[in-house]
């Protein structure tokens, strides 16, 4: 059956024919490693490693890019530029790149949690500095940027005169100038004053004499623009024009559309022929931001450890949470919803375990062809959903319909010999696949919690004593190995400790 991928340029579900046939070339803007990752990273990163898993079992050979922002995320649009590297860095009393190796740890430690698969290539924004540099300078020779105080930009009004730029964000160009220029007026933004236009963005920004991380280039010391990153990224380890691309609405606007235009330029040719973007999430209605003090950390969800929560949560619930919505849908977090998925993920999943023990009779023929007929109905219907965008709530909900039946097999409400060998073997087959395989789900093993609190116990304690004896490596070594095994420790104001399973 042929997969339909809803493609944000269009505007339309689209058959999927990769540019090269049977390989997949797919790039997902990762995050900027200059903080925690809290609950807005968990949805595009499960989205896609679901994306990526069912893409493998499709057959088609993938490679997956998913980069690391660690030269700082540059927004113009709206604020004054800055870079989150080097003030949270100059905050925290750390060198740059020791604060990004920690917060990619982080990041990676937290995606294992999720069991999301590692990308085929991760690249870093700071190891392509060359290649950024290098289109910089293509683009600039073909006439649409220019170079003002050691600062390049793109010269966004030259480029919507031949190409049709807004058109993956509906942005109309003669709005966005005029925006621009009335917000000109009211705001003093770093280098507005210096553009031809307001709507051009950095390609470069040269760097002041307070700003830590820098390069060298033609145009003097300073360092890359948000935007010109990934497609200096993407254009080496997947060519000038590949499948999908892949990120959160917010970076419709102007990230990819920024994106767009850089790498036309570049390679004449538009970069990506399917553009997916998952929706953006809420906590109890509301928008995540530091105003509304709701932004939850990963590590505040896997502990609990939060205003918003009444109890920690397993990375397996919040990852079955994410798909039981559609990923172009909003999606609202909150205590009640996690408690409602958690248990629904325990029943799905112990029905899954009461699948797997059942020994069918070694029928052909079953005695109840009309409930045999509507399993087999179920089970076909997996497929046919995931091939239509990445259905993953309609499977859930097929699965759901067998869970009971599933349960009544057992206690023998329904007798084995009420469907077909073929049909429970099949059964055993396409959860597994499903539920494991493709939607990335495992055991929550919550009776490990029990085993593990006097142990846990004891540990604080020792840790605790280190702390008042100033042994601060061997405090530290606890939590780090803890971290490492996927505990999550976290302290208090108060100097107390509470652990979770991460």
């Amino acid at each position: 059956m042929p997969l339909f991928i809803y493609n944000s340029y269009s505007r339309a579900k689209e058959v999927f024919e990769p540019v090269t046939p049977g390989h997949v070339g797919m790039y997902v803007c990762g995050p900027t490693v200059s903080g925690e990752s809290h609950l807005g990273h968990a949805r595009p990163y499960i989205t896609f490693d679901v994306v990526y898993r069912y893409l493998l079992h499709k057959k088609f050979k993938v490679r997956y890019v998913r980069n690391i922002t660690d030269a700082g995320h540059f927004e113009e649009e709206g604020r004054e530029a800055e870079d989150k590297v080097s003030k949270k860095a100059q905050l925290e009393k750390l060198e740059p790149m020791e604060m990004v190796q920690k917060y990619t740890n982080l990041f990676h430690w937290a995606m294992k949690q999720f069991n999301c698969i590692e990308p085929s290539i991760e690249p870093t924004a700071t190891g392509h500095i060359v290649e950024q540099i290098g289109m910089i300078e293509d683009i600039i020779a073909k006439g649409y940027a220019y170079e003002v105080n050691g600062s390049v930009y793109f010269d966004v009004k030259k480029y919507a005169a031949s190409h049709d730029y807004g058109k993956l964000s509906g942005r109309i160009i003669d709005e966005l100038l005029d925006a621009s220029n009335r917000e000109e007026v009211t705001r003093d933004l770093e280098g507005q004053h210096e553009k031809r236009d307001a709507a051009d963005f950095a390609l470069w920004k040269a760097a002041p004499p307070e700003h830590i991380m820098r390069w060298k280039s033609p145009w003097g010391e300073g360092f890359p623009g948000w935007h010109i990153e990934c497609s200096a990224m993407a254009t080496k380890y997947l060519g000038s024009r590949f499948d999908i691309h892949g990120g959160g609405m917010d970076l419709l606007f102007p990230h990819h559309e920024s994106e767009i235009a850089q790498s036309t330029i570049c390679n004449h040719v538009s970069p990506v022929k399917y553009w997916m973007h998952n929706n953006m999430i809420t906590i109890n209605g509301r928008k995540m931001g530091k105003s509304y003090n709701n932004v939850i950390k990963l590590t505040e969800l896997f502990s609990g450890n939060h205003p918003l929560l009444s109890q920690s949560f397993n990375p397996m619930t919040i990852r079955f949470f994410i798909l039981q919505s559609h990923y172009r849908s909003t999606l609202d977090f909150g205590n009640e919803a996690l408690i409602g998925s958690e248990k629904a993920f325990k029943r799905l999943w112990d029905a899954y375990e009461v699948l797997k023990k059942i020994d069918g009779e070694n029928n052909t023929e079953p005695a109840d062809t009309e409930l045999d007929n509507k399993i087999n109905t179920w089970l076909q219907e997996l497929e046919v959903f995931m091939d239509d965008d990445f259905g993953s709530p309609r499977v859930i909900a097929n699965m759901f319909e067998m869970a009971p039946i599933i349960n009544s097999l057992k206690d023998g409400i329904i007798h084995k010999k009420a469907l077909s060998h073929q049909t429970i073997e099949l059964m055993k087959n396409q959860f597994k696949i499903y539920l494991e395989d493709i939607f990335g789900l495992t055991s929550m093993n919550t009776e490990n919690t029990e085993i593990l609190k006097p142990v846990m116990e004891l540990l604080l304690e020792i840790r605790k004593e280190a702390k008042t004896k100033k042994d601060f490596a061997t405090s530290d070594k606890i939590r780090n190995q803890l971290t490492a095994m996927g505990i999550v420790i976290k302290d208090d104001k108060d100097g107390n400790s509470s652990w979770g399973l991460g």
